[in-house]
């Protein structure tokens, strides 16, 4: 996924945020922390990785993390550099 407005994203997840009803002040004040500073933290605020493989036969989802890493992006690059993404044979 490319996040081309990193502000955007951020704020669509403190909204997210703001609007969570199961939330102590406490727990609402720890994820607006981590949405600001990291991008990651704000698409897992945004997107559900339960509701992505719901309805997908014959998979379970066990567990689910985010990362992010900041790249240029070259779409007339050959080869991406995965680093160590790219080593997980169990996908």
């Amino acid at each position: 996924m490319e996040i081309s407005d990193s502000d955007q994203l951020t704020g669509a997840a403190l909204d997210g945020i703001s609007g969570e009803d199961h939330m102590t002040d406490q727990e609402r004040g720890y994820a607006r922390e981590a949405v600001q500073a990291e991008p990651a933290e704000a698409v897992a605020h945004l997107i559900d990785p339960f509701d992505l493989i719901n309805d997908v036969p014959g998979v379970e989802l066990v567990q689910a993390s985010w990362s992010s890493e900041e790249t240029d992006y070259d779409p007339e690059a050959e080869e991406w550099d995965l680093g160590d993404a790219g080593d997980d044979e169990d996908v």
